[in-house]
């Protein structure tokens, strides 16, 4: 199955090398294997983490030019994913987006991108100079959600914009939901450009055939996966991976090397040296448990009434070609409250954390860790905030229509750095936005730099505002000013 031996952890072993000769440190950090940290920092952590809390040398090699077991480590993640070279990215997934993006496109390059993109791919945009060209995906109403772009979307698009550079979608979206990705490659690679892929949600997506196919099987170029979100790394630990006749891995480590700091944690890469051991290893069994635990909360969610968790009964609706079942998306829209309002409740009443909230929903992601204790727990308090509020029959109305994609004046770039002035967002209409303004849900920017501030989405906002939802993205933290370029 795998050319490598995957029970290998080689940049691990290498730290634990350096502890186990009592080497003697003179060099970064400053607290030396922990002696130099605060008391009660260092009692609650413990003194192991401080001891591979170390620096760049040649016994750990070099994460911007590894030749040892950082090299090792980086082929055998490759080995495990099936790509031709995979990188370490301890930038988080934020980072490895923004390195896929400068390094497929540049200075005024189209990029084919969905309008719910995160924003680490507008910052990419920004940073590389790129013309966005925005897919709209499919908006579910009821659940005030976007799924994915359809392959028929981006057929269209690349037939309206056939000098476009490359294509850039989501695998899976945050709600745990896939389009047709295999289909939407073909297309893309029929017009000779690479398929980049935000797979931020489907580190896992390999290793066990319940879930949705992974970018790399479906054959993308590139693909970056958060694999601090559900298998075994730690926060800010993701993965970028390359198998591309466009694009050269080389090409990719220079952009990594200009993004990473060059004091990059080993913490941090050893926790993806060890992650990718145990997701190659044992992810198969690990995920049918985790697997098996999310269906048994979804249907038992499903029984609480005012509640709806949704299923594969929605496969087949535009934009959902596949589903990974480890995200329970609660809605609560019948119970007469806001996500937020839910978030808020499981918070501070049973000190349960969701992952996110939005206008109906709350999402619970599901992991390695879980377990059966715990989600009886979350399935237990769902059904004390059910009873005290399904009896007051409130039921929220439907998700607020989107405005229409607003003109693009500006390249992106550009308008981020123009010179601006600050408006009142009803005084704005008709001037060019040189900041981002995104509401949420459901995640679709409602502006971005260079584009025209049109009376739809002024009244958007302020009815997003009226309903209590999270608008965000303007230097005004109240979203009452936006500020747009001077003439």
């Amino acid at each position: 199955m795998y050319r490598f031996n995957q029970d290998e952890t080689p940049l691990f072993n290498a730290l634990m090398e350096y502890v186990n000769n009592n080497t003697i440190p003179f060099h970064v950090p400053g607290h030396k294997k922990g002696i130099g940290i605060e008391d009660s920092f260092k009692e609650f952590i413990g003194e192991n983490a401080f001891k591979i809390d170390v620096t760049v040398f040649k016994q750990v090699d070099s994460l911007h030019h590894p030749t040892g077991a950082i090299k090792k480590a980086q082929e055998l993640a490759a080995d495990a994913y099936g790509s031709e070279a995979s990188f370490f990215s301890i930038h988080g997934t934020s980072g490895a987006i923004q390195a896929m993006i400068l390094s497929v496109v540049g200075d005024g390059d189209k990029i084919l991108i969905p309008r719910n993109v995160h924003k680490s791919v507008t910052s990419g945009i920004i940073l590389s100079g790129a013309t966005p060209i925005f897919m709209t995906p499919e908006l579910d109403r009821k659940l005030g959600v976007a799924h994915g772009v359809t392959p028929e979307t981006v057929e269209a698009s690349l037939k309206e914009h056939p000098d476009a550079k490359a294509v850039l979608v989501i695998n899976p979206t945050y709600y745990g939901v896939s389009t047709d990705i295999k289909k939407i490659c073909d297309i893309v690679h029929s017009h000779g450009i690479p398929l980049i892929v935000d797979e931020a949600h489907g580190p896992h997506l390999k290793f066990n055939e319940k879930l949705p196919m992974s970018a790399l099987e479906a054959g993308a170029d590139i693909c970056a996966q958060s694999t601090h979100k559900i298998i075994g790394a730690l926060t800010q630990g993701s993965l970028l991976h390359v198998n591309s006749k466009f694009v050269s891995p080389k090409r990719v480590q220079q952009v990594l090397n200009l993004l990473h700091t060059t004091s990059p944690s080993y913490i941090l890469m050893a926790s993806l040296d060890c992650s990718r051991k145990q997701i190659a290893l044992e992810g198969k069994e690990l995920l049918d448990k985790t697997i098996e635990l999310a269906n048994y909360t979804r249907n038992e969610v499903n029984k609480i009434q005012g509640l709806y968790c949704f299923g594969s009964e929605i496969l087949g609706n535009p934009g959902i070609f596949a589903l990974d079942p480890t995200k329970l998306t609660i809605n609560c829209r019948e119970l007469g409250i806001t996500g937020y309002e839910l978030d808020r409740i499981l918070a501070t009443k049973y000190h349960i954390q969701v992952e996110l909230s939005d206008l109906y929903n709350v999402l619970a992601v599901g992991s390695f860790g879980d377990t059966k204790e715990n989600l009886d727990a979350l399935i237990s308090a769902l059904r004390e905030i059910s009873h005290e509020h399904m009896e007051k029959n409130n039921i929220k109305p439907d998700f607020l229509d989107i405005p229409e994609v607003p003109e693009m004046k500006v390249n992106p770039r550009v308008a981020f750095n123009a010179d601006k002035k600050s408006l009142l967002i009803e005084n704005s209409i008709g001037e060019i936005s040189g900041e981002f303004l995104m509401a949420y849900p459901p995640g679709i920017p409602v502006l971005c730099p260079g584009e025209i501030i049109t009376p739809e989405i002024v009244h958007y906002v302020k009815d997003l505002k009226r309903a209590g939802l999270y608008v965000q993205g303007t230097e005004d933290p109240n979203v009452e000013y936006i500020n747009v370029l001077i003439d």
